[in-house]
């Protein structure tokens, strides 16, 4: 058996760097995420465009924006069952073009129901896809070099709001919003035909099934007390992520007084340093281990979020600056946190558990985002009133999960048999 396909112990040695192959699989899968993000992300900027064009009302756009959500949320729980039963780089690939078939119906679309049948297609495939590239990680990548590998992949995000939003718009202004999602599909054909030519497969996991039964497998998953802690973190993480992100571009410009014409410029420069932060964060979580660098990334997060929350006008420099140390914060937590949760699970629940945690942080994140619009009242004027009630929810889960991650990694430190977490 190749030593791409079998995962690293626990206790192995530090390892300092990736192999060429390591190298270029997580490139490859740090890619597949920059797809994946973009055809999110791209939706809400989109949205001015759009509306006109289809003749649809912004409740039918908050409905087709949504319903990629809540159709990954539950694809991931369908899918973890089977998550384990099959290579993984074909699962990957089953998966991506489903994807990318669902990005084809949005970039046909000429009315309100085919796109948003699109978006619950790429939604349902798009879902799984994330859980996948995360079992894989763990699988061909030993615990000392998750950080790192989950560095690199975080940078995905940072990518897409940097390069790909831009760019998307561009496109959209020169030609039509059309472009944008055939520009995806365009991406994802080069990305599936990467996976298929160059990824060996991911099958060890494979020879310790002893679960026949996907119903069964499902169950044993969700049942492991163990696991429950996890899930329970990973709620607490992205319910307090979501919330404050629906509602950020209008606390910037009528609440901070920050003109609209520099809102591309925060983005810009906040996502830009995110490429290097997110990095830089993995190898401090390899380094110093990851449950200190998470608790790191929460004491940065109380703070920024309780400064960025209760903040007046501000200048433009003041406003990227907060921003920037904020997203600190966010990538010192999502990323410890999730090399820490992908040595949680057995090897032949990998796929299963990444998938049932997909779709919890997908359904807490939809569930963040309600409650945030049930806490936020609107001024005449634009300017948003109870905006630091957010605040303080944010930092009460923030300062639980970061209890919570304790117990989580105690197991895996003691299995470790040192403190490498």
């Amino acid at each position: 058996m190749s030593e791409q396909t079998v995962a690293a112990p626990i206790d192995e040695p530090q390892v300092r760097g990736f192999t060429r192959y390591q190298s270029f699989l997580i490139a490859l899968l740090a890619f597949t995420q920059f797809t994946l993000i973009l055809d999110f992300i791209i939706m809400s900027p989109l949205g001015a465009i759009l509306m006109p064009s289809l003749n649809i009302t912004a409740g039918q756009f908050g409905v087709a924006v949504s319903a990629y959500a809540f159709a990954a949320g539950m694809s991931g729980i369908l899918a973890a069952g089977f998550a384990d039963r099959f290579d993984r780089k074909r699962l990957l690939l089953f998966f991506y073009v489903g994807f990318m078939l669902g990005t084809v119906l949005c970039a046909l679309a000429q009315n309100f129901h085919v796109l948003l049948l699109g978006r619950i297609v790429t939604g349902l495939f798009g879902g799984v896809i994330g859980s996948v590239v995360l079992a894989i990680v763990t699988d061909l990548f030993p615990l000392q070099q998750r950080g790192r590998a989950m560095g690199v992949l975080q940078t995905a995000f940072a990518a897409s709001q940097v390069l790909g939003v831009p760019a998307g718009l561009f496109l959209a202004n020169h030609w039509n919003w059309h472009i944008c999602f055939v520009a995806i599909v365009g991406l994802s054909i080069a990305a599936i035909a990467a996976i298929a030519i160059a990824m060996e497969p991911v099958d060890g996991h494979l020879k310790l099934q002893h679960d026949s039964n996907p119903f069964r497998h499902l169950i044993a998953t969700v049942g492991q007390p163990r696991y429950t802690l996890a899930f329970l973190v990973t709620t607490l993480l992205a319910t307090g992520g979501f919330m404050l992100m629906p509602f950020g571009s209008a606390f910037t410009v009528h609440n901070l007084g920050i003109d609209i014409v520099h809102l591309p410029t925060i983005y810009l420069v906040s996502g830009l340093f995110s490429i290097i932060i997110g990095p830089l964060v993995g190898r401090a979580a390899d380094r110093f281990g990851k449950y200190p660098t998470f608790a790191f990334g929460c004491v940065v997060t109380v703070i920024m979020v309780l400064t960025y929350t209760n903040l007046g006008h501000v200048s433009l420099l003041t406003a990227i600056l907060v921003n920037v140390v904020m997203f600190v914060g966010i990538f010192s937590r999502m990323i410890p946190s999730q090399a820490l949760m992908s040595a949680i699970p057995d090897a032949s629940q990998r796929g299963s558990f990444s998938a049932v945690s997909a779709s919890v942080q997908q359904l807490s994140g939809g569930l963040g985002s309600v409650v945030a619009a049930a806490i936020v009242a609107e001024n005449p004027d634009g300017s948003l009133l109870h905006f630091d009630r957010i605040g303080y929810v944010v930092v009460a889960t923030t300062l639980i999960s970061l209890v919570a991650m304790y117990f989580v990694q105690k197991p895996i430190a003691r299995r470790a048999g040192r403190r490498i977490v």
